[in-house]
């Protein structure tokens, strides 16, 4: 009998700390709340990600990664940027007397690719932008004519403020070149935070260390005279997915290498997946750039790491050499 009632206290133990163990599942399974009940968006979010944006033409067959095929393109992506590399993508323009700035310590782009998916492209089905509109299509011929030979942080020959080329922004320090809006995976610098409250959620990007005031009241847009670099955004709960609707931008911004016009309207989704998973989806619509309207989804990873100050200066030695090099004829 002692022995039976042994047994039987064990399995009843067992089963016991099963069922807890499920419940706990069950439970981290849920969404995070707020103590209003929102879904709790807050925290450093990291967007870094070897997957590329469109899905390369040698990929056009297949929606998903295989395992194997995941980890060969993660490899060979980290040799082709790598700046260190003999073997390098780079290594062939050091060769050719082009000067390739920092080395790999100062990059962060990732290690993997972070979705399964061979695109963060998720509509189109095919993962490639759709194409750019006539006019578009022009003014990017016409940019690629003028610029012949200029590096992306120098002005076209004969242009200055207005014009420091498609990385102007960041040279300038007006906007990172990964913080958009939209944010999307670039070489470093690849964090946001979320703050929140019942009546707004604040975006801090580091890049630039960009800060978007979101509010969550139903007010609405501002008039379509006041426009800013980062739009003006408005957000709003759909069930458990946070979105925000980003409208009157004051021109271009860093997306897509400030290819973007004014009329650039965003929808942005921000759902809680898990602890440690926030997934950002963005559709993004512009009529002067491209013929239909497309949407990138990006999972971001729980950065347990606080955020540092990225600290950008308009004034210093770099932008002063460039614009000197520039008007001095140092430039082509």
């Amino acid at each position: 009998m002692p022995v039976r009632v042994t047994v039987w206290t064990l399995m009843v133990g067992a089963l016991w700390t099963l069922g807890v163990a499920s419940a706990a599942q069950a439970q981290s399974a849920e969404v995070l709340r707020t103590a209003s009940g929102a879904p709790d968006l807050q925290g450093v979010w990291d967007f870094r990600s070897l997957t590329p944006m469109e899905r390369p033409q040698d990929l056009a067959a297949d929606e998903v990664f295989t395992d194997e095929q995941a980890a060969e393109f993660s490899a060979d992506a980290i040799r082709r940027r790598s700046r260190d590399s003999s073997t390098s993508d780079r290594a062939a323009r050091v060769a050719s007397g082009d000067i390739i700035p920092y080395n790999d310590f100062w990059f962060d782009e990732g290690t993997a690719v972070t979705t399964q998916r061979t695109s963060l492209v998720v509509d189109p089905a095919d993962g490639r932008i759709p194409p750019l509109t006539p006019a578009a299509g022009a003014r990017a011929a016409a940019a690629e004519r003028a610029r012949s030979g200029v590096s992306s942080h120098e002005p076209t020959p004969g242009g200055f403020v207005e014009d420091l080329g498609p990385g102007g922004l960041q040279v300038r320090c007006i906007l990172g070149f990964n913080s958009g809006p939209p944010m999307t995976p670039s070489a470093y610098n690849n964090n946001v935070q979320v703050f929140q409250t019942d009546d707004a959620v604040v975006l801090l990007a580091e890049m630039n260390h960009n800060v978007r005031v979101i509010p969550l009241t139903g007010s609405a847009h501002l008039a379509p005279s006041i426009r800013q670099w980062t739009g003006d955004s408005r957000g709003r709960w759909e069930g458990d997915t946070l979105v925000v609707e980003t409208t009157h931008f004051l021109r271009e911004t860093n997306f897509m290498q400030g290819v973007t016009s004014p009329d650039l309207t965003l929808v942005e989704r921000f759902t809680r997946v898990n602890a440690d998973t926030l997934r950002y989806d963005v559709t993004v619509a512009d009529s002067q750039v491209w013929t239909a309207p497309w949407t990138f989804s990006v999972p971001m990873t729980r950065n347990p790491q606080p955020m540092y100050e990225y600290a950008c200066h308009e004034g210093n030695y770099g932008l002063y050499n460039i614009l000197a090099g520039a008007t001095s004829g140092g430039g082509k």
